[in-house]
């Protein structure tokens, strides 16, 4: 199909095989995303699954979003924002990215504050529950019960 006019491939769209190979992605992760309803397929009268041309550049934002931690639900739901049937332009690819910078930031903070608390947990060695900033902030532990039968969760 790779030689056939682009009216033609345009009209037949690309097999699995074809875009696994065009975007380097397995045909098992795409048959994935599909199921996540990340990118869409259609089925030919012989039940084979063909792809419009624009999942190519669909599945190059899944995989830069995969890359800096977006997880696969939001980058779904961001997916969803945009019109179907339609190659990620730009403009929308600014929108995608200005959102997910935001949560990268958040996460970023949240990550420099656990690390800021493990070091100061690293001075107790986990001798003193009562102190210790990760596994019992504000000594939660010694409101609510004392002794060994009360851990408090993760």
């Amino acid at each position: 199909m790779q030689q056939k006019s682009q009216g033609r491939v345009q009209m037949e769209g690309l097999t699995v095989g074809e875009v696994a190979k065009r975007s380097g992605v397995a045909v098992s992760t795409l048959h994935f995303y599909e199921t996540k309803g990340l990118i869409r397929s259609w089925r030919t009268t012989g039940n084979q699954r063909r792809f419009k041309r624009d999942v190519l550049r669909r599945v190059a934002v899944i995989k830069v979003a995969q890359s800096v931690g977006i997880p696969l639900a939001e980058i779904g739901d961001a997916l969803q924002t945009l019109p179907a049937g339609r190659t990620p332009n730009a403009c929308d690819w600014s929108k995608l990215s200005t959102q997910w910078r935001q949560q990268l930031e958040a996460r970023i903070r949240q990550l420099q504050g656990l690390r800021d608390r493990l070091d100061g947990c690293i001075g107790c060695g986990c001798l003193s529950l009562e102190a210790c900033p990760l596994r019992n902030p504000g000594d939660a532990a010694g409101k609510e019960n004392s002794g060994p039968a009360y851990l408090p969760g993760p």
